[in-house]
């Protein structure tokens, strides 16, 4: 069966994803407020992966509860925490508890996080991961061996459009759709216009595009991504108007941003949807949609 995410990639509407941040303990009630609040008002919800290396609830932990109340879901996994044994366990339980979207990273530093004296992984990258999960569909695991019952996934991978130097990047993604990937979310992006040079470029391939949106919620914050996080250019007009915003006003202004990017990207149809990143405000998705005209 196909998943509801693919009929919506499919159906040529404009798709909208947001993310789901699992707790760092087990008091799910914020996450499962969130998904009560947005399970009918997106596509699909990524639950994330132990995000920025930072020890969380796991993602098919949280995936698992998402389907449970209702919710399309997309299991971020990544390669960094488990060897390919474990990759493909987790792949065949997803499948059997009826997830049916993946999205494959390669995974954050572990110097990001807040465990810095583990060990890395990496026995698959993300794009090797893609194609573990192509292989499992015809009921083979990279050892060669049979399967007793196969997997069917809807797979994506992400791409970073305001990296620089680009040209390392657009080789990944290449690299990515051969291996499978359906749908790409992409990192961040603040300018639209050098978006749609990317976009000039990606539209020769397959997949369907969705734009990522991280959600501002103070200039100290756009300064803070602009100097740490690689591939994420928060454009200085941007940061002023955040900064000159009335007092307590900020979140209201980024949520105002948010909007008007995702109501241009629709408006022009520059790809096929969005993905919001309300990180630690996920509540705020339906006002940011809202802003959008979305809802």
């Amino acid at each position: 069966m196909v998943s509801k995410f693919k009929q919506a990639l499919q159906s040529g509407n404009f798709v909208v994803t947001c993310e789901l941040a699992p707790p760092k303990g087990t008091n799910l009630e914020k996450m499962k407020h969130h998904i009560e609040l947005l399970k009918d008002k997106v596509d699909a919800m990524n639950v994330t992966d132990h995000q920025s290396s930072v020890m969380r609830f796991p993602s098919l932990g949280g995936a698992l509860l998402a389907k449970e109340m209702g919710g399309e879901v997309i299991l971020q996994m990544t390669c960094r925490d488990r060897n390919r044994l474990a990759l493909q366990a987790d792949l065949l339980l997803a499948a059997s508890r009826g997830i049916q979207n993946v999205l494959c990273l390669t995974g954050d530093s572990i110097m990001m996080g807040d465990h810095k004296e583990a060990k890395s992984v990496f026995d698959l990258d993300s794009s090797q991961l893609l194609e573990a999960i192509r292989t499992l569909e015809r009921s083979k695991d990279l050892g060669g061996n049979d399967l007793d019952g196969a997997v069917s996934f809807c797979a994506g991978a992400i791409v970073t459009p305001e990296a620089d130097p680009l040209e390392p990047q657009l080789i990944k993604f290449e690299k990515k759709i051969e291996a499978g990937a359906e749908f790409i979310q992409t990192q961040a992006v603040y300018d639209l216009d050098h978006f749609k040079q990317f976009m000039d470029y990606a539209r020769q391939f397959p997949a369907k595009i969705l734009a990522g949106i991280i959600l501002l919620t103070s200039a100290p914050m756009a300064r803070f991504m602009n100097k740490n996080i690689p591939g994420v250019f928060v454009p200085q007009d941007l940061i002023d108007e955040m900064a000159a915003a009335p007092k307590g006003q900020a979140l209201a202004k980024g949520i105002e941003i948010a909007g008007r990017m995702i109501r241009r990207i629709q408006e022009e149809k520059m790809c096929d949807g969005v993905h919001i990143m309300a990180i630690g405000k996920e509540e705020t998705v339906p006002d940011i949609m809202a802003a959008a005209g979305l809802i």
